[in-house]
């Protein structure tokens, strides 16, 4: 038994400085922008822009192959941010800012068809066949997904509710009237 211990510690030991070596060694680089443009959109992976992912999207972007309005979710704040990285001028004037949404199912018109948990890339909806489902709030990336194939129009998208972690102060408007 201890012969075993012994071997199966010496062989773990050997792969793991092996991986270590290898990814050390075999690292491959990456284009800094695109890391860069990934750390500005907002990682909720939701697909809205066409893309598999924002790892996805950052590259098209660092290509030039999308334009800097990609991402609804991330709304004007980062397509500003993206724009003045790649130094591009943006056209904000077709762009609507919503705010912070989350899917919500009206319980009186869900019939349990589970067509909206099939398609979230979340998980973020919790339900059963011929069952009422539900939504996690912490879980929706406010994707749409959900609200375009429900047959019922049981879900739809809503302002996400203000909570104590989430409130803040409304910035006041110090312009003078007179």
């Amino acid at each position: 038994m201890i012969a075993a211990l012994v071997s199966l510690t010496v062989l773990g030991l050997a792969l793991g400085l092996g991986l270590g070596y290898a990814a050390v060694r075999l690292k491959v680089e990456g284009n800094p922008l695109v890391q860069e443009l990934e750390a500005l959109l907002p990682g909720s992976q939701c697909g809205q822009c066409g893309f598999p992912g924002c790892t996805g999207a950052a590259q098209a972007l660092a290509d030039g192959a999308a334009p800097v309005t990609l991402c609804p979710p991330g709304g004007r704040a980062v397509v500003e941010a993206l724009a003045a990285r790649l130094g591009v001028e943006a056209d904000l004037s077709g762009m609507e800012d919503s705010g912070p949404q989350v899917a919500e199912v009206q319980i009186d018109l869900c019939i349990g068809c589970t067509k909206c948990y099939k398609v979230c890339p979340t998980d973020a909806i919790l339900g059963a066949a011929k069952q009422i489902h539900a939504v996690f709030r912490e879980a929706c990336t406010a994707c749409g997904k959900c609200v375009d194939v429900c047959p019922t129009e049981a879900t739809r998208m809503v302002a996400l509710p203000a909570t104590l972690q989430s409130w803040y102060w409304a910035k006041p408007n110090w312009e003078r009237t007179s």
